[in-house]
């Protein structure tokens, strides 16, 4: 079974995340890709032939229902590319998406750099 890679970047950070999945094409195709709604657009945009699974927008629930497939353990791998400069108004939703993925022990990149590292260790792994 493929794993579950769950996709999100807050708004200044979609641009990366579109780089990122440019860059990383091959492994992610591998992958069952789960994203947030703008984010998987833009996902979709950069790699037409990636096959993403698009939730509801960070705001309007999709956050939460990231969680909720982390506690059904339905996701194996966390890249939430994080902006830290600008206030969220879901910032709520966004720190519970975060406990659930350290409550269930699933790797969780923040950053580029540590998705990054991730992907580096996966791709040993394999």
């Amino acid at each position: 079974m493929a794993r579950c890679v769950a996709l999100i970047a807050h708004d200044q950070k979609k641009d990366d995340m579109a780089a990122f999945a440019r860059d990383h094409r091959a492994w992610l195709a591998e992958c069952e890709l789960v994203a947030t709604g703008t984010t998987g657009r833009r996902i979709e945009e950069a790699c037409p032939e990636l096959k993403v699974r698009r939730l509801k927008s960070g705001p309007l629930g999709g956050d939460q229902q990231i969680g909720a497939l982390i506690a059904e353990r339905a996701v194996d791998l966390l890249i939430f590319f994080v902006d830290p400069l600008t206030p969220m108004p879901h910032d709520v939703d966004v720190k519970a998406l975060m406990r659930l993925a350290i409550v269930y022990d699933i790797p969780m990149a923040l950053n580029r750099a540590t998705a990054e590292a991730l992907l580096r260790q996966e791709k040993a792994g394999a």
